[in-house]
């Protein structure tokens, strides 16, 4: 099969001819119909140093996580369960599936998890990808492969949005207007948030929320963030989001934060970062973390498309090809209008 290959940090993705998986007893193999590119995806293939990248990738290492196709082989202990032809999506690790973290739908704390882009389980850059059957779920008939291939990104606002624990009518700053960024505005804006402004340092991003739920865009490179967001809705935030993660931003969050705030970080920093706690301290703030999601965030992301009750298909805003993918991989390490961009191995 043709894949997008990792060769060497700060080296473009090439586009070469990799084995075909193939399922171990309790896998499938699915045919790749959209795989959206993640900024995670664009930091780990930039760095080697493991302090810096937290995550150093392999020669031969093929990415891509946020993805879904249909099923071409199934593993014999899935049969019965699975069948070729079977519209899907995955989450993107396979862990062993007897432990209490894979029970609870949170494979990636098992202790004998792989996940993906490593050398055993090449991601989704690629025609044809292996999933676990137990991390698998159908895609309903209403929901197509553009949707499915945002079902994970979509996960990881939902679990931020939980973490939260909104209430009717609470007044939400996000930091930052990314893919994250607008998950996150979306699921506040579900949950019942009554005010919810959006801030970035490109202001076309940040009028991009207000598509996704945002009542209101910050210009950050131009506007004090704090005071401009009680302006807009009325009074501080009671939530505040990093949806940024890079060495900075969660210490700007902390300060935007009025006291006893909830500050949720969302953004993956994969670097040392320095904060002043003590801000934080006399704020008296609530500091969580949200990483990733369980399954059942799959599961009701996947029910709220089918419904309608959620419009996330506005979040991709290009399309391309194996051929084109390295190009416009590349084009994503330079601040864009660009929210979500996939790769369809099949785009005519």
């Amino acid at each position: 099969m043709r894949a997008a290959v990792f060769t060497a940090a700060g080296m473009p993705l090439t586009v070469e001819t990799v084995p075909d998986p193939t399922p171990g007893p309790r896998d499938l193999v699915m045919k790749v119909h959209a795989c959206g590119i993640c900024g995670t995806d664009l930091h780990w293939t930039h760095h080697t140093d493991p302090s810096v990248g937290w995550r150093v990738l392999k020669s031969g290492a093929v990415l891509g996580h946020e993805f879904s196709g249909e099923v071409v082989a199934v593993g014999r202990e899935a049969h019965g369960k699975w069948k070729v032809g079977d519209r899907v999506t995955a989450q993107p690790f396979i862990g062993c599936g007897a432990c209490p973290e894979c029970a609870a739908g949170r494979a990636y704390r098992c202790t004998d998890v792989t996940m993906r882009a490593e050398p055993e389980l090449p991601g989704a850059y690629a025609e044809y990808t292996r999933v676990g059957a137990d991390a698998t779920l159908r895609l309903p008939e209403a929901v197509g492969f553009a949707e499915g291939a945002l079902v994970e990104p979509l996960a990881v606002g939902l679990n931020a949005a939980e973490k939260a624990r909104l209430g009717p009518g609470d007044r939400i700053l996000i930091v930052g207007g990314g893919p994250v960024g607008l998950a996150v505005a979306l699921w506040c804006r579900f949950l019942g948030a009554r005010h919810i402004a959006v801030s970035d340092l490109a202001p076309a991003r940040a009028d991009r929320a207000v598509e996704f739920g945002a009542t209101a865009a910050i210009d950050a490179s131009r506007e004090d963030v704090a005071s401009r967001a009680a302006a807009l809705m009325g009074g501080a935030p009671d939530v505040v989001f990093d949806c940024v993660g890079v060495p900075g931003s969660l210490q700007l969050a902390i300060d935007y934060a009025p006291p006893d705030a909830r500050l949720v970080v969302v953004g993956l920093c994969m670097a040392q970062d320095v904060i002043y706690p003590g801000r934080a301290l006399t704020k008296e703030l609530d500091l969580t973390f949200a990483c990733l999601y369980r399954k059942r965030h799959f599961e009701l992301v996947l029910d709220a498309l089918a419904r309608e009750r959620v419009d996330a298909a506005r979040l991709v805003t290009d399309r391309v090809d194996l051929d084109g993918f390295s190009d416009a991989f590349e084009a994503l390490r330079k601040p864009s209008d660009q929210i979500k961009v996939l790769l369809q191995p099949q785009l005519a």
